[in-house]
């Protein structure tokens, strides 16, 4: 098992995230948070993300940002 780290957010955005991810297919908060990390990390630079992402990516991406309200 790999080691982890605590990473504190306010209670109020975990409470929102909680809301937020019901019926989207992630378990937990934690899990969305990971992720969400690990999507923006693999791009190693924000403003060149969405140039690394295939379609299908893309696609599955906003489909959940859908489903979560954001779009």
């Amino acid at each position: 098992m790999k080691e982890k780290v605590t990473i504190k957010i306010p209670r109020e955005l975990y409470e929102k995230l909680k809301e937020i991810i019901q019926d989207t297919g992630f378990r937990s908060v934690n899990e969305f948070i990971v992720y969400a990390m690990r999507n923006i990390a693999s791009g190693g630079n924000l403003k060149e993300k969405e140039d690394r992402l295939t379609e299908e990516e893309v696609r599955k991406v906003r489909e959940r940002l859908r489903k979560l309200g954001y779009i």
